[in-house]
């Protein structure tokens, strides 16, 4: 620990210094709309932006660092992913999946080692958890380890991790292998530092990913010795300690798409302006302003989002158990970023359409959003398996009544009453329990819309946004109750050629 805490300039002033050097060296020294379409990252921009020490911002300020503030984490996501998404996310996957966790959880040795090389050696650091044959399952990783005297061997193979092959420290998740050779429940956390003796790990392929073109992923063959001080300490489980690590990190997405949403929204109005359409600007056109409203209503929304988490989200905090909010942040904020890309597509039409356009590659780069860290369909099924638990407990299925009684949808589930009282008749097919939490993740976001409004927030801006969320509520509500259940016809090839009917 350091004796005397390291001085940093200000927050805003240090946020200043890095929109300045991102001006620098995407619209000066280089073109961010070429760059963002080739492979990787040049050199010169990591270097000139980490030597701004970004990444301080997910350091406690007892080791050097600006002090883990979970409102600084989000603001600097915000302005990062205004200029580039792939950035914002590089930012992201260091703090909330590597430093944070660190934070919380290692060792004091590990995290004096840790913290000193991000701050003196401008080390980044990941997340290992996804494996070929378990993705979304990832309770029943096959990645096990061993413990051979001070040291923990882990083996197993992972893949779709951010960063992959650039960073230099990784949080590898495995399964303790019991004598027999079975796996056993529970999930360990270890802090990997390849450049050490037996910490390397290998790269078996680089992926050519579509989209992100900045951030290299891949597969990563883990085979590897840790020493039993870098394992990481839960309060209770292993796997309360990786919800507690994902539910703060899903939480942490609406920094990400702060300045995503903000970019598409500036950059539409200025084109709405410009863009004459029959002699008038395009801006005069009725679904011109629908779409642009929309817009601007994402942009309310993901405000409320990123002030809840700053509030609620913060490393002291204990977020293993809070799942239905997280759920329904990353997925509703997700979703707008990728029908705001597709809107702005939209608006400017085929220009956005070429690589280096920010419209056209928005709907690329954003829609891998909807999918990492909890694919929405499986989010939306588990918030709606959190209300459908809530019934069952209280043996009462009027939608209205469980949603009145939580916290988190009280107040708009008053507003929209008339649409929400009704029965559920459970047990729910699972594509209406995606289309259930799909209704409820708005929910939540209405009233977190709802207090941003109490704080002051511009009444026209809230007054949009909630409009919007609620005919979006209002329209999955009426999809919700149609009866209707097509299924796949199987064998559909016979007397399915229009062309047999022609006269």
């Amino acid at each position: 620990m350091n004796n005397e805490q390291t001085q940093h300039p200000p927050f805003n002033e240090f946020l200043e210094q890095l929109k300045q050097r991102m001006k620098q060296v995407f619209h000066v020294r280089a073109n961010i709309d070429q760059m963002a379409i080739k492979r990787g990252m040049p050199p010169f921009v990591m270097r000139e932006i980490m030597n701004l020490k970004p990444l301080a911002t997910g350091i406690p300020a007892e080791y050097g660092g600006r002090g883990c503030k979970m409102d600084e984490s989000i603001a600097l996501l915000a302005a990062a992913s205004y200029e580039s998404l792939a950035l914002s996310l590089t930012f992201g996957i260091n703090s909330a999946l590597f430093l944070q966790p660190v934070a919380k959880y290692a060792g004091e040795e590990a995290k004096q080692k840790v913290f000193r090389d991000f701050l003196e050696k401008q080390n980044m650091g990941g997340l290992m958890i996804t494996e070929p044959d378990f993705g979304s399952d990832a309770l029943n990783m096959q990645t096990r380890f061993v413990k051979k005297d001070e040291h923990f061997h882990l083996k197993g193979t992972k893949h779709w991790a951010g960063l992959t092959g650039w960073a230099e420290y990784w949080l590898l998740t495995a399964r303790e292998e019991s004598p027999s050779g079975d796996l056993k429940r529970d999930i360990d956390f270890f802090i990997c530092n390849v450049n050490q003796p037996g910490q390397q790990i290998e790269v078996e392929e680089v992926y050519e990913n579509l989209g992100l073109y900045q951030i290299p992923y891949g597969r990563n063959k883990i085979d590897v010795s840790i020493p039993e001080k870098y394992r990481l300490q839960p309060r209770s489980t292993g796997v309360k300690m990786m919800l507690d690590l994902l539910h703060r990190s899903r939480m942490q997405f609406p920094g990400m798409a702060m300045g995503f949403i903000h970019r598409l929204l500036d950059e539409s109005l200025d084109h709405a302006r410009d863009r004459k359409i029959g002699g008038r600007p395009l801006i005069g056109y009725d679904q011109v302003q629908h779409r642009l409203s929309r817009l601007q209503s994402y942009y309310t929304i993901t405000s409320a989002m990123c002030l809840n988490s700053a509030e609620v989200a913060g490393i002291e905090n204990d977020l293993s158990e809070g799942g239905l909010e997280a759920n329904s942040v990353k997925s509703v904020v997700t979703d707008l970023m990728q029908d705001a890309a597709q809107s702005a597509t939209q608006l400017v039409g085929a220009q956005a359409y070429k690589l280096d356009h920010i419209a056209g590659r928005g709907i690329t780069d954003s829609r891998p959003f909807q999918i990492f860290e909890g694919s929405n369909d499986i989010l939306y099924a588990q918030i709606a398996e959190a209300i459908v638990k809530t019934m069952k407990k209280t043996r009462n299925t009027r939608l209205f009544d469980t949603l009145k009684a939580e916290v988190l949808t009280q107040r708009s589930a008053d507003r929209l009453k008339k649409f929400l009282d009704f029965d559920l008749s459970l047990p729910l097919l699972q594509r209406k329990l995606v289309q259930l939490g799909a209704v409820v993740g708005r929910i939540v976001s209405a009233d977190l819309v709802l207090k941003l409004g109490d704080k002051g927030y511009r009444s026209d801006l809230i007054e949009q946004a909630i409009q919007v969320l609620d005919e979006d509520i209002i329209s999955m509500l009426t999809g919700f109750n149609q009866s209707g259940q097509p299924l796949v016809v199987d064998d559909y090839r016979p007397q399915s050629d229009w062309r047999s009917f022609l006269p």
